[in-house]
């Protein structure tokens, strides 16, 4: 069972019954005047990156539980595009926005260019590990920034709003993101440091699998000139016998 698909698809379900809860006459596209105006724009753009996330699940599942073989290039494209709306959506979504709440956007519109950037280099090298580092680090920045966004637009830990006029409250947001930034990279260290000292310490076995998207290879720990002397040698000891057997 792909267990991430799923909980975007339990992520995006529930997401978008808040953000119809969240509207007390209903959600309505447009008003009943004349000439008729769209409503509500930001909620529809929040509820077209919630149906973006479901659909992105919704493939994740189909690729690996529902097709007779995965399709990694599959997910990858879809969640590629997905970015891309995302962008797009993101920097619509702060026309009407000054101050904090325009500020705070605009490091994370940051955050999901870059990842966007990284998803399309991926498509032409998907093994890359320094692109799968910088994804995952992206990744832990879109998350942690948009935990610390819902507290600095609508639940100040001070209890009182942040003042778009006031130059020091969009000083400290960009303060605030650079420590995310910090603290996410010593996060990712600190994964990385544990994980390499447990496998140097109590070397696992690794048991060499085979994939169905790539053969699997057997690395030799020995030098490379000793493996050439060993063919080389029986190279020779073929031609010896080649020779004895013919008249």
């Amino acid at each position: 069972m792909s267990h991430r698909g799923l909980l975007k698809m339990l992520a995006g379900f529930g997401l978008m019954a808040y953000e119809i809860s969240c509207v007390e006459r209903g959600l309505t596209l447009m008003n009943r005047d004349l000439p008729p105006r769209f409503m509500y724009a930001k909620q529809w753009q929040h509820l077209t990156m919630f149906i973006l996330l479901t659909l992105n699940g919704c493939i994740d599942i189909m690729s690996k539980n529902l097709l007779p073989q995965r399709c990694v290039p599959l997910e990858k494209g879809v969640l590629v595009l997905t970015f891309y709306v995302l962008l797009l959506l993101l920097v619509s979504h702060v026309q009407d926005s000054a101050g904090v709440e325009m500020h705070v956007h605009s490091l994370l519109i940051l955050v999901v260019l870059l990842l966007m950037l990284v998803f399309t280099a991926k498509l032409w090298a998907p093994d890359t590990f320094q692109l799968a580092v910088i994804e995952t680090f992206l990744f832990q920045m879109m998350g942690s920034w948009l935990v610390q966004a819902g507290f600095i637009l609508y639940k100040p830990v001070s209890g009182f709003p942040w003042e778009d006029d006031n130059i020091s409250d969009i000083m400290f947001v960009t303060t605030f993101f650079c420590w995310h930034v910090m603290i996410n990279a010593l996060c990712l260290l600190g994964i990385y440091g544990v994980s390499s000292f447990w496998h140097r310490c109590y070397h696992p076995s690794w048991k060499l699998t085979g994939s169905r998207e790539a053969p699997c290879y057997i690395y030799s720990r020995r030098p490379l000139y000793q493996l050439l002397q060993e063919v080389e040698q029986s190279e020779k000891d073929d031609q010896a016998l080649l020779s004895k057997s013919s008249p």
